[in-house]
């Protein structure tokens, strides 16, 4: 059971450095590397196709990038199309101007960073159409990835080449879309957790009042449950004193 349980961590610890990996290269990974990441697990070809599925569900290409696009709600792609359309009227650079712009912010000239967050905007864009279908509006991801380009761009000094910035900058952005991510699901399963404890406790005490024609308090739910008095108060503190066939007052401080 132990050397399952590890195994299992440990295809989940290498299926989610794939996944990164593979954002970190435009989207897509090689079935070359897809075998070489799981090669000493041993997996069966129905695993690998489960491998497979979750890398497109998570709009990672096999090969070839997917065309982001057609993740976003209709919504997500006007907003995509307007902001970019906004960020394509501020002036261009060459490939000289933009290496002249990143050594000048390198050495902690602001108006050359403010400017090299410029030239980086549509940069940004590309890695969020990377996270699209993650749980997190594509607006929130660029909004998430501008404010880590704005504080990566003022502390370029760390960097030894110039020519390191734009994998540097890109890298803090994918940083930060990820934490948004992780936090947004963290969030929503402490919200569902909550959902289902709320239905949990609400059911019990629907069945408890019918028996006693009348709502029943805390303790005799408790009573009857088992349950600690800390559960049921938790569920009724989550949906805002909502639940009819309890009847509780909050002490007033």
């Amino acid at each position: 059971m132990a050397n399952l349980e590890n195994k299992e961590q440990e295809f989940a610890k290498r299926l989610g450095d794939l996944t990164k990996h593979a954002r970190r290269q435009g989207g897509t990974v090689s079935e070359a590397e897809i075998r070489d990441t799981f090669d000493e697990l041993e997996l069966s070809d129905s695993q690998y196709e489960l491998i497979y599925d979750y890398l497109k569900k998570h709009n990672i290409g096999i090969g070839e990038a997917i065309d982001s696009s057609e993740y976003l709600s209709k919504e997500e792609a006007g907003y995509l199309e307007n902001y970019l359309e906004e960020i394509s009227l501020l002036e261009s650079v060459t490939d000289g101007e933009k290496e002249a712009i990143i050594i000048s912010a390198m050495a902690g000239e602001t108006d050359a960073q403010k400017r090299l967050a410029e030239l980086s905007l549509s940069m940004v864009t590309d890695v969020a159409k990377l996270y699209a279908e993650q749980g997190v509006l594509i607006e929130d991801l660029i909004g998430e990835g501008n404010i880590a380009l704005m504080k990566a761009v003022s502390e370029l000094s760390s960097l030894d080449d110039h020519k390191e910035c734009d994998s540097y900058l890109a890298q803090r952005v994918m940083d930060a879309m990820e934490n948004l991510i992780e936090d947004d699901a963290a969030e929503t399963a402490r919200v569902q957790k909550a959902v289902q404890l709320v239905q949990e406790v609400a059911d019990k005490a629907k069945e408890l009042a019918d028996e006693l024609r009348r709502s029943c308090t805390v303790d005799e739910l408790a009573e009857e449950t088992g349950w600690e008095r800390e559960k049921i108060l938790e569920a009724i503190k989550a949906c805002g004193n909502q639940i009819e066939d309890i009847d509780y007052k909050p002490e007033k401080k």
